[in-house]
């Protein structure tokens, strides 16, 4: 999977959550399982990346509904640059 693509599954889980009114400091994994689905059988990473999308996503969502920048770009900021 190419950076493009993975980038388009993190919006897409993300805005699967925002959706859903899923908290961004959501942790709980029996609640984040649905994304996790979606993810995997929409890819193919294995577990260990498909969690790691699913926390991106909710990063990404975080940084989304931030004050103010491009997400993708901020997240830099934190030290949490997206693939």
């Amino acid at each position: 999977m190419d950076e493009n693509q993975y980038n388009s599954l993190i919006e897409k889980v993300a805005t699967m959550m925002e959706k859903d009114g899923l908290s961004v400091d959501e942790q709980n994994a029996q609640k984040l399982q649905k994304y996790k689905d979606h993810a995997k059988s929409n890819s193919n990473l294995n577990d260990e990346d498909t969690t790691k999308l699913v926390y991106e996503s909710l990063l990404y969502l975080k940084l989304k509904n931030s004050d103010s920048g491009d997400p993708l770009q901020k997240g830099d900021e934190f030290g949490a640059g997206f693939s």
